[in-house]
Formats: structure tokens, sequence, C-alpha cells
């Protein structure tokens, strides 16, 4: 079975706050089993557009990924992090 990755790279645009994004998202991230592979750390952009910090994430399958993200846990997690950063967000099969 194939896993599901959340590809998140974000801008935080209030520093001050932005951790709150954080203790609210723990809840989703640990009823779905995340587990992050890449949270922020050295980076090199060589092509294209990049932001201040990247995030890998890696679930039991796509179908959690997905579940995971749209759950409500995360929702009201998400809207603290809209409300201080900027993200792009993909959620991808892989293996």
């Amino acid at each position: 079975m194939s896993k599901g990755y959340w590809v998140v790279r974000v801008s935080v645009k209030n520093a001050e706050n932005y951790p709150d994004y954080l203790a609210a998202a723990k809840q989703a991230f640990e009823k779905y089993g995340a587990r992050f592979l890449v949270r922020g750390g050295q980076y090199r952009d060589p092509e294209g557009r990049s932001r201040d910090r990247n995030v890998v994430v890696e679930f039991r399958d796509f179908q959690t990924a997905v579940a995971c993200y749209d759950s409500p846990e995360y929702q009201a997690a998400r809207a603290i992090r809209m409300a201080n950063a900027d993200a792009d967000f993909l959620i991808i099969e892989g293996t």
C-alpha cells in the first residue's frame, strides 16, 4: 500500500502566534498517526520560489493524509495557521 504525504512550504508572518497552530494541530497529527520526516532545517533553493520553512509529513496511506487534512481538528488548526502564515500545501500519494 502506498503512503500518503503532506508536502508543505510555509512563510510565517507572525512568529509570536504561530506556535498556537502547532499546538492546535497536534491533536490531529496524533489521531491520524502523522510522522514528520522533514520539519524546517537547512535547504537550498536552486530553482523556483522558496518559503522559509519546509515540512514533509508521512501518513499510513493517501486516504489517511486526506482525512487528517479534512478533519475538524486540523481545520480548526488550519484557521490559526492561515492567520499567521502563508503556505503552499500538497497531499501526495507516494512510496
